[in-house]
């Protein structure tokens, strides 16, 4: 893949995300308004177990089978046994993780206090299903270097989000309950609006495909994108681990434990997240990219193209990282300017402690998809989880003392993200050339390719 072609798929996807958040973004506003303070907790409450199965259901999918999609074409395929018996096995994921959520809905409600949430978590849980197979589709057409399909996708699910849920929200803002949950199944429409858009797209593009060799079975799909989800799954898992064990450390000396926490999560690693989530763009379009590279058995092109989007990347979130430490003070009076003095001053600590993680972050993201390119997302997974049990004993140690408090977490997470990117590059880096000298050895005699030779003795 040229360099322009790269680009343009990162120009799309890049574009297509920005366009989607900046409708969920606005849409938060007038929602929260017409929901007011108690609907719109109820909407709250019912995420973090959507999102926790979302997780375990769909998390990783699209790189993980856009990888699978971009070998397949290279040795000539079309791909289509493959979409199909990955939708069989994702469906099934995906309707598993929807029974679960609907049979937790009782339980969830009541050890919330809140027993009408219970109709949050049904009009929420189809999404779980939908979520899933979108995910393949989505994997699909990147692993071709079709990124508008997923673009498209991405902004039609918010805006449908959007009008549904607000005239959902306006006709029965008098019924806190209900204009909650079906808010929420406003969610659920809208993942289903977007599954038959990129279905549609499926069917299109399958007039113009020809039958070729027998594609990937469903066990090589799984397994290919267990390792995937298990790197994207273990970072929640162990904020969520932090929301309990943070807390309660900063609840031995402070009374306001929960106060320091919503300004570390809520406030610093929320603009910190901001330049990994404008290279979202880059880590789904070096996939494909890498994973061709390496179908073809040319290992140093997918070394070249994993260390150009890692460029990218850090042309990105290094200026970010700077903005965020030299205009942390400016940054949090115009945007959380409601905050009292002492707060506002946290923040900023903490802003400019975490900024450093604002690039190794983003690195980490792009590394960790150069790996799924190459067929070794299971480093990706190992560096995290390195990286993450490294961030909770650090937790343990600084976050308990009261010089530090809160101020503790920051430089755990920072630990945290740059060992996970150094490991990642190591394994990049290291991986491509180990392959390219297999490679050569296995095509040469020894004469011909003796530095590869020496290297395996």
């Amino acid at each position: 893949m040229k360099h322009s072609s790269f680009l343009k798929s990162v120009a799309v996807l890049s574009l297509g995300g920005l366009a989607a958040k900046a409708i969920g973004a606005i849409y938060r506003i007038p929602l929260a308004n017409v929901l007011g303070g108690y609907g719109t907790g109820l909407y709250q409450m019912a995420y973090p177990l959507f999102v926790l199965l979302l997780t375990f259901s769909s998390a990783g999918i699209p790189s993980a089978f856009s990888r699978v999609i971009a070998r397949e074409t290279v040795r000539g395929r079309d791909g289509a046994d493959t979409v199909r018996a990955a939708i069989k096995i994702f469906s099934i994921v995906g309707f598993v993780g929807m029974v679960v959520m609907m049979l937790l809905s009782d339980g969830m409600s009541r050890m919330q206090g809140e027993e009408g949430l219970r109709w949050c978590y049904l009009a929420l849980a189809p999404s779980v299903f939908f979520v899933a197979v979108i995910a393949v589709l989505r994997g699909y057409f990147q692993g071709k270097n079709n990124m508008s399909p997923t673009a498209i996708s991405e902004i039609l699910e918010q805006a449908i989000k959007a009008g549904v849920g607000i005239l959902f929200a306006l006709r029965f803002r008098d019924e806190p309950h209900l204009a909650a949950a079906l808010t929420l199944l406003a969610v659920s429409v809208s993942e289903l609006v977007a599954l038959a858009y990129l279905y549609m797209r499926y069917r299109r593009e399958g007039r113009r495909r020809t039958l070729t060799a027998r594609s990937a079975s469903g066990t090589v799909i799984f397994l290919s994108a267990i390792p995937v989800m298990a790197s994207v799954a273990i970072l929640p898992l162990s904020q969520f681990y932090d929301s309990i064990v943070v807390v309660r450390l900063l609840s031995r000396y402070t009374a306001r434990s929960v106060a320091l926490y919503g300004l570390f999560t809520g406030g610093a690693v929320a603009l910190v997240n901001l330049p990994a989530t404008l290279s979202y763009g880059l880590s789904a379009a070096v996939v494909p990219a890498v994973s061709r590279a390496f179908a073809r058995g040319d290992y140093e092109e997918g070394r070249r193209r994993a260390i150009y989007a890692l460029g990218l990347t850090l042309l990105l979130a290094v200026p970010c990282a700077l903005g965020l430490f030299f205009l942390a003070k400016p940054i949090v009076s115009l945007l959380y300017g409601g905050l009292s003095a002492e707060d506002g001053a946290m923040l900023v600590k903490l802003i400019r402690l975490l900024s450093v993680s604002a690039a190794t972050l983003a690195g980490v993201q792009t590394l960790s998809a150069c790996l799924t390119g190459m067929g070794k997302a299971k480093y990706g997974a190992l560096s995290m989880l390195f990286a993450v049990i490294l961030k909770m004993l650090l937790e343990w140690l600084l976050v308990a003392r009261p010089s530090l408090s809160i101020a503790g977490a920051a430089i755990s997470a920072n630990a945290c993200y740059l060992v996970a990117f150094l490991m990642n590059l190591f394994y990049t880096v290291k991986k491509t050339k180990s392959e390219k000298m297999q490679y050569d050895y296995g095509r040469g005699d020894g004469r011909e390719c003796g530095g590869s030779y020496k290297a395996r003795a």
